[in-house]
């Protein structure tokens, strides 16, 4: 797996990362040794960039990440989200079906310090800011983890799903090395919102998440399958209409596929790549592990590119990412001070 910069002042990382959040119960039940046997391919296949979060679990996710990672903990970059509030026995709280955000400097500096002892280790390489507060100055927040930075327990600062307005901001406080968004073929709002010309103006890494949309790019996801405890029976692009119109997008990404002999998956992961970017496709299993890990070798032609553009144009997939309750969560809006 080659290895590239993220960012102009981020840490050489693996072109294509593992998102870890299927490691816990978010799918489905786990399976722990299936979990670690993945980590472990995975740091075979050469990938160095792993990411987690206090909220997956739980905190289960990073107890398992960090008991994975252990052999190789100084050869892999991971990266760990901060800034939901949780109650007082672990569950993620939650106002009116909406989970909390909490982004004051004394919250994020103790989920950051929980974050460390459940990955059992003695540094973050990069923490993300999970979502961004809307009643705390983005200011105050990143000046928290910069003194972290500077007392050696975080290398590297990064946001998720924030504005272009308030990633600047930020930058303008501590260099920001990262930047993650939901980015695949289904949801190309960074290309309409300014976060991507933003990263690129300022230098900073692009980390798609749900490059596979949640899995439906696969064009293996049935939904009628999916178990109760899969937190995508809620997904607005799996409803009704919404599911029928973005599987005959599915249709068409999967037949351009089969033409080029690669899987699905693979030019989905592989179009994400084109920014370029790092793109970090979840799973635990070591199948689709080694099948998502071969998008790093997929070149896509110009006209491939624009046959893809065609088939899966901006807005073209329907439905929202996530259900409204979250999708309040996501800053694509002004915040405290912008």
């Amino acid at each position: 797996m080659r290895q590239l910069p993220l960012g102009r002042t981020g840490p050489m990382v693996s072109a294509v990362g593992l998102d870890c959040m299927s490691m816990n119960t978010n799918y489905d039940p786990s399976d722990e040794n299936e979990a670690l046997a993945t980590l472990h391919r995975a740091v075979e296949l050469g990938v160095t960039f792993f990411d987690t979060a206090e909220s997956y679990g739980p905190g289960a996710d990073e107890r398992v990440v960090g008991r994975g990672l252990a052999p190789s903990r100084d050869d892999v970059t991971i990266a760990a989200k901060v800034g939901f509030a949780h109650t007082h026995d672990g569950r993620m709280a939650l106002v009116d079906g909406r989970p909390v955000v909490d982004g004051r400097p004394e919250h994020i500096v103790k989920a950051i310090e929980g974050s460390l002892t459940r990955l059992a280790t003695d540094r973050i390489d990069l923490v993300f800011l999970h979502r961004t507060d809307p009643t705390v100055p983005i200011e105050h927040t990143v000046t928290a983890v910069a003194d972290l930075v500077q007392a050696g327990k975080v290398r590297h600062l990064g946001l998720c799903e924030a504005s272009a307005a308030t990633i600047r901001r930020a930058h303008a406080v501590h260099p920001i090395t990262a930047v993650q968004a939901e980015y695949s073929l289904f949801d190309r709002s960074a290309e309409r919102n300014g976060v991507l010309t933003a990263v690129r103006e300022l230098g900073i890494g692009f980390v798609p998440h749900s490059p596979l949309g949640q899995g439906l790019l696969t064009g293996r996801l049935q939904r009628e399958h999916l178990r109760v405890t899969d937190f995508r029976t809620f997904d607005p692009r799996l409803q009704g209409n919404n599911l029928t119109g973005n599987q005959r997008i599915v249709a068409t990404i999967g037949q351009m596929a089969a033409a080029k002999g690669v899987a699905p998956s693979q030019l989905a992961i592989a179009w994400t790549m084109v920014e370029p970017a790092v793109p970090i496709p979840g799973t635990r299993r070591v199948r689709y592990l080694e099948e998502n890990l071969a998008a790093a070798d997929v070149t896509l032609t110009a006209e491939e590119l624009a046959a893809l553009d065609a088939a899966a144009p901006i807005g073209a997939a329907a439905g929202e990412p996530y259900w409204p309750e979250n999708m309040a969560l996501l800053t694509r809006r002004p915040t405290v001070g912008a």
